[in-house]
């Protein structure tokens, strides 16, 4: 099979492009013909070996943690899915085994892994996964719209739907609306929950994106006061929740923006992983902070279905062919997108 695959770790130029063997099920996994997949800032750190990603590869790796496809052959104890279905793929993968698991908690998981980044992903015509990762895709929903969702709206709906269980009358502040988790954020506040929405960007254009999917009010963070602009907003009374998956940078004024009661949920530090918390605050205001990774199988398949009834609908930035990946990796790093960017496997 065509694959992009990694035999050790750096710039874009890792990234090989070539022919490897197709990958082996066993009685209860499911190969998928990779139709799309979606990039991550997992691919980005893993590729050069940092944020704890550093490693040797004894054989090519393949990265790719969101994928959708066609089921091309599966295990045989296999009921939940058959050849010829359209499936997304849980990233995830638990041991079923441990405490978390057996008490129904997989994704707290001791020894949770992810499809392209403990096992090879996407990045190749076909990938293999346990089949009870696979989700059917509701007939609205293309390839690249399914891919474009697991590690964008699973965090998402797990910190607002299911943690935080955020109001139709409150306000929550998503951070950075042009990235993936930051525009989902922004349709499943708005359109699922019907609460109020500000959300954080960096330019004028992003702005105006935003508010096309759904964000009532935009504060271009490098013309404007986080908090100022929020307390404006919001008659000096603050937000009912914010959604952070930048990290450092913003913490400071995210933070400051919370409302006596509010709820903070972090699911990535892309910016950094250190930052000053004010604990008399945390009891004064009696704040909940709390921190989620990716999110649960049913949080998926309510994300699908939510799709599926037009709810809410992944960004998608631009698309790149599999050979591709190398430029794909160059956009990604050089943030100039709004929404997510995919590799397509023909």
């Amino acid at each position: 099979m065509k694959a992009v695959y990694l035999q050790s770790q750096g710039g874009v130029e890792v990234l090989q492009y070539g022919d490897l063997p197709e990958p082996v099920i066993g009685p209860q996994e499911v190969k998928v013909r990779v139709r799309a997949c979606a990039l991550n800032r997992l691919d980005i750190f893993t590729r050069m070996g940092v944020r704890g990603t550093k490693r040797e590869f004894k054989q090519p790796f393949i990265l790719g943690v969101d994928v959708a496809g066609d089921v091309a052959e599966v295990g045989s104890e296999v009921r939940n899915v058959k050849v010829g279905d359209r499936v997304v793929l849980n990233p995830v993968l638990a041991c079923l085994q441990c405490w978390s698991c057996l008490s129904g908690r997989q994704g707290l998981c001791e020894r949770r892994g992810m499809l392209g980044a403990s096992a090879n992903g996407g990045y190749a015509e076909y990938v293999k996964a346990p089949a009870a990762n696979a989700l059917r895709i509701p007939e609205p929903l293309t390839y690249e719209q399914a891919a474009a969702m697991p590690t964008t709206f699973m965090p998402a709906w797990n910190m607002v739907v299911r943690r935080a269980q955020l109001k139709p009358w409150e306000t929550i502040l998503a951070l950075s609306a042009s990235s993936g988790v930051g525009s989902a954020t922004v349709q499943i506040a708005k359109n699922v929950v019907g609460a109020r929405v500000i959300a954080t960007t960096s330019t004028e254009e992003k702005a105006r994106k935003a508010k096309e999917i759904g964000a009532d009010h935009v504060i271009v963070y490098t013309k404007e006061d986080i908090v100022e602009r929020v307390m404006e907003l919001t008659n000096k009374r603050g937000v009912d929740m914010v959604v952070d998956h930048v990290g450092a940078e913003f913490w400071e004024k995210a933070s400051g923006s919370l409302a006596y009661g509010g709820r903070y949920g972090v699911c990535g530090v892309t910016t950094g992983y250190q930052v000053q918390f004010h604990m008399g605050l945390l009891f004064s205001k009696q704040l909940t902070f709390f921190g989620v990774m990716m999110g649960s199988m049913n949080d998926l398949r309510e994300v699908v279905a939510a799709a599926g009834r037009g709810l809410i609908r992944p960004v998608i930035h631009q698309t790149f062919p599999l050979q591709q990946a190398q430029e794909a990796h160059k956009a990604m790093e050089e943030r100039g997108y709004f929404g997510k960017l995919l590799l397509t496997v023909p």
